[in-house]
C-alpha cells in the first residue's frame, strides 16, 4: 500500500511494496538432526572444557590461561543454554477468529453475549506526526471476519498540537497526559485507564498492522489462559546492497565483474551493502523466541504484541496486594495486640490504596519483558504466551549506528537492570523450563565479558608468543577440532533458513555496548528511556566503533609481527602461529562490518 501523506516521500517510501518472508518452515527430520548434533556437540564441548581446566593450563602463565578457561567455561554454559532455547519448535496450532468475547473466557455461560472489542494503541513522543498517519491509515485498513469494536488511539507523550491535528483528521482518538511518568510504560496505563477493549494491540509509533492481524492473533485467545501473542517484528527498509559483480565493476571495471561472478558461482548471491547494521531481526524471532514456546516463555517485545486487557490488570493488582501486604507486615510486625494490629492494618490499607497507583506496565525501559516475568510468574492464574510466527506488521529500522547503539544499550541496560533488581530466576512462580528460557535471555548479555577475553587473547599472544596453553600439540587438536567442527556443523542445521553468521558477528561486536551496559547497572545508575530515532541522524559515527577498530587494528599488527618473527627469528611453533592466525582473521572478520557501518551511507 502506497503512503498518502502531505508531507514529502519518506525514504523508505520506494520499499513500500516489499512482501515479509513466510515462516522457516518446520521440518521434523531437520529437527531430529539438529537435536542428534547438539547432543554430540554439548558432549565434545564438555570433554573439551574438562580438559582444559585439568590438562592444558600454562602453569607460566595463569594470568593469562585463567582468564582464558574461565570465559570458555563461561560461553560453554551459554551453549547449554541456547541449545535448551532451540531444541524444539512447537508452535501453538492457530485457532479461527472468534466471534464473541464468550469465546474467550471461562465462564462463557455467565456473560452476556456480545461482540470482541479491541483498543489499538499507538505510544509516541517525538516522532513525526506524519510517520504516525501512516501506522493510523494501515491499522484503519484491520478486517476481521465478525463485528468487532475496534478503537485506535494515539497516545501522545509529546503534547504536540500537529499530532492531535493527524488523529482528528484520521477520526481516531487522541490521549496525552499532564505528566510523561514512567514514560511508555506509563503512557500505556494512562491510556488503560480511558479505554475499555478486552484486547489491547501495542504498537510503536511506527508500527504498521497488515491487515490480518486481529483475524490470525486474536483465535489463540480461545484459550482462556493466554495472556498475549506477540508477533514478529519486520523492518522492511533494510538496504537490499548491490551484487558483488556491481560494485567490483565501478572500482575495476570488467575484471571486477569477472571475479565478482566467479565469487558468487562458488558461494552463491552475494549483495555488498545488505542490512549494514545486522538490523535482521530473523533469528531471534524466527529461532529464538518461536522455540520458547514449548516452555510457555515466549516473552512479550511490545511493538507487534496483543494482550488479554483482564490478565494485564488482574497480575497488576495481585502485584499491589503483594506490596501492600509487605509494607503492612514490616509496619505492625511488633504490635502485639490482635485489635490494635487489625485497626492499624485497615487504617494502612485505605491510606495506601489512595496513595499507591496501580502499574499495568512496570515502569521500567523494558516495561515489555518485565510484564511478561509478572504475567507468568502469577501461579494461580498460569497465564500463557504465544508466540505467532507470522509477520502481521512492519516496522523501521535504525539508518545509522548512533540509532543502532541507543537501541542496543536500551535492550541490554534494561534486561540486566531486571536481572540485578528481581531476578526472575529466583521469582516463585515460573516453572523450571521458563527460568531457563529468561536465563538464557540474561546470560547473554553477559556475553561482553568473555567476548572480550576471546578478542585479546590471540592479540597478546601474537605481541608476546605467551600463550594460555602448556602446548598446542596434537591433544590440543584433538579436542579443539572436533567441538568447533561439531559446534559449526550442529547450528547449521539448527539455525536452517537464517542468517546464522549475521547473529554471530553482531553478538560479538556488540561487546563494548554489553560492557557499559553492565557498567552502568552495576554502579546503581537507572538506565534511561530514549526513544530511538526513526529518522536517519547525521554526522560522523567512528566514535562509537573506537573499541572494535582497535581490535582490528592490534589484531592486524600482532599477525604482521608474529609473521616477520617466525620468519626471521622461529622463536613461536608453526602449530602456535596457525592457530592464532586464524583465531585473529575470524575476529577481524566477524568485527569489520561494524566499522563499515560508522562510514555507511544511503544510496542517492
Amino acid at each position: 500500500m502506497q503512503p498518502d501523506t502531505k508531507a514529502a516521500p519518506f525514504y523508505f517510501t520506494p520499499f513500500e511494496d516489499r512482501q515479509p518472508p513466510e515462516p522457516v518452515p518446520h521440518s521434523v527430520p531437520r529437527e531430529l538432526l539438529w537435536q542428534f548434533l547438539a547432543t554430540i556437540n554439548l558432549v565434545l564441548g564438555a570433554w573439551y572444557i574438562v580438559w582444559r581446566w585439568g590438562w592444558s593450563l600454562n602453569p607460566e602463565a595463569l594470568w593469562f590461561a585463567v582468564p582464558l578457561v574461565v570465559a570458555e567455561t563461561c560461553g560453554y554454559l551459554g551453549l547449554v543454554l541456547f541449545t535448551i532455547n532451540l531444541w524444539k519448535v512447537r508452535d501453538t496450532p492457530p485457532q479461527p477468529p472468534p466471534r464473541l468475547i464468550n469465546d474467550c473466557i471461562s465462564n462463557p455461560d455467565e456473560t452476556p453475549p456480545r461482540p470482541l472489542s479491541v483498543d489499538i494503541f499507538f505510544p509516541t513522543y517525538n516522532e513525526d506526526p506524519e510517520l504516525v498517519r501512516l501506522s493510523i491509515k494501515d491499522a484503519k485498513q484491520i478486517t476481521y471476519p465478525h463485528p468487532i469494536d475496534m478503537q485506535i488511539h494515539v497516545l501522545d507523550d509529546g503534547k504536540r498540537a500537529a499530532m492531535q491535528q493527524v488523529a482528528q483528521e484520521e477520526g481516531v482518538n487522541y490521549l496525552t497526559r499532564a505528566s510523561n511518568a514512567g514514560f511508555k510504560a506509563g503512557n500505556l496505563r494512562n491510556a488503560m485507564e480511558q479505554t475499555y477493549g478486552d484486547f489491547l494491540v501495542i504498537c510503536d509509533a511506527d508500527t504498521r498492522p497488515f491487515p490480518t492481524l486481529l483475524e490470525h492473533a486474536l483465535g489463540y485467545f480461545r484459550d482462556p489462559h493466554v495472556a498475549w501473542v506477540q508477533t514478529p517484528q519486520w523492518f522492511f527498509d533494510l538496504p537490499a546492497g548491490k551484487p558483488l559483480p556491481v560494485v567490483l565493476e565501478r572500482y575495476f571495471k570488467r575484471p571486477g565483474c569477472w571475479l565478482g561472478r566467479l565469487i558468487e558461482a562458488v558461494v552463491g548471491p552475494v549483495q555488498v551493502g545488505r542490512d549494514p547494521f545486522r538490523n535482521d531481526p530473523a533469528v531471534f524471532y524466527d529461532v529464538i523466541l518461536r522455540r520458547r514456546n514449548w516452555a510457555n516463555a515466549a516473552f512479550c517485545c511490545g511493538a507487534g504484541s496483543v494482550h488479554r486487557r483482564e490478565a494485564v490488570l488482574e497480575t497488576a493488582l495481585k502485584t499491589y496486594a503483594d506490596v501492600v501486604d509487605g509494607l503492612i507486615r514490616s509496619v505492625t510486625r511488633d504490635v502485639t495486640d490482635a485489635e490494635i494490629k487489625a485497626d492499624l492494618s485497615e487504617a494502612m490499607r485505605r491510606e495506601l490504596a489512595l496513595e499507591t497507583e496501580i502499574t499495568p506496565y512496570k515502569f521500567h525501559v523494558s516495561e515489555d519483558i518485565y510484564t511478561s516475568i509478572v504475567l507468568h510468574s502469577d501461579a494461580q492464574r498460569r497465564w500463557k504466551s504465544v508466540y505467532h510466527p507470522r509477520v502481521e506488521s512492519k516496522m523501521l529500522s535504525p539508518q545509522d549506528l548512533l540509532s543502532w547503539v541507543i537501541q542496543r544499550f536500551k535492550y541490554a541496560g534494561g534486561t540486566l537492570d531486571i536481572l540485578m533488581h528481581d531476578n526472575p530466576t529466583f521469582r516463585p512462580g515460573l516453572t523450571l523450563p521458563q527460568k531457563l528460557m529468561y536465563g538464557t535471555t540474561f546470560w547473554s548479555y553477559f556475553g561482553g565479558v568473555w567476548n572480550t577475553v576471546f578478542l585479546c587473547a590471540p592479540i597478546i599472544y601474537l605481541f608476546t608468543g605467551i600463550a594460555p596453553v602448556q602446548t598446542y600439540s596434537l591433544d590440543f587438536f584433538k579436542h579443539a577440532i572436533p567441538f568447533l567442527f561439531a559446534n559449526t556443523l550442529a547450528f547449521m542445521v539448527g539455525t536452517w533458513g537464517v542468517d546464522d553468521w549475521g547473529g554471530k558477528t553482531s553478538y560479538l561486536a556488540f561487546f563494548p555496548i554489553n560492557l557499559c551496559a553492565l557498567w552502568t547497572v552495576l554502579k546503581g545508575e537507572k538506565i534511561k528511556f530514549p526513544v530511538t530515532p526513526k529518522d536517519r541522524q547525521e554526522g560522523n559515527f567512528f566514535r562509537l566503533v573506537v573499541p572494535q577498530f582497535l581490535v582490528i587494528a592490534l589484531t592486524a599488527a600482532g599477525l604482521l609481527f608474529a609473521g616477520a618473527k617466525y620468519t626471521l627469528w622461529s622463536s613461536i611453533t608453526l602449530q602456535s602461529l596457525i592457530v592464532n592466525v586464524f583465531w585473529g582473521l575470524h575476529n577481524i572478520l566477524a568485527l569489520q562490518w561494524i566499522i563499515a557501518a560508522a562510514f555507511w551511507q544511503p544510496e542517492d
